[in-house]
């Protein structure tokens, strides 16, 4: 990547390498949301092979936390591959890397470690309940 001074959005010749980091991570948490389903299927399979009754089997309630806990996982990954392609979107309307509350460019380095981030530090600080 090319050097960006603080708080710069990346420059044209970084567009390729954004898009295809974009387009890897996507990938990846495809392949997590492919592994947590089996999970959730394995989990739905063997209490189905038992008589559960959660209320008063001591092991009732931890597979009932498990269930919940891959759903809730599974629901994460949903929305982070939503994020991505909304990062995609904004990335090919030349919107990629500026605030969406403020209009302020978001640091490359926030987009380093969180590049589906549509605010920058400020506004994602000041602004509970929205999308990083």
């Amino acid at each position: 990547m090319t050097e960006n001074t603080p708080g710069d959005p990346y420059v044209l010749p970084e567009h390729e390498a954004v898009r295809q980091r974009l387009v890897a991570e996507h990938a990846d948490t495809s392949e997590r949301m492919a592994a947590l389903s089996r999970d959730f299927g394995a989990i739905v399979e063997a209490n189905a092979l038992v008589a559960v009754d959660d209320e008063h089997d001591p092991e009732g309630s931890s597979t009932a936390f498990e269930r919940a806990h891959v759903a809730a996982l599974l629901a994460q990954a949903r929305e982070h591959l939503a994020d991505l392609d909304l990062a995609v979107e904004r990335l090919a309307n030349g919107e990629y890397g500026r605030c969406e509350v403020c209009g302020e460019p978001v640091p490359a380095a926030r987009l380093e470690v969180w590049p589906a981030a549509t605010t920058c530090v400020g506004c994602a600080d000041g602004s509970a309940g929205r999308r990083r």
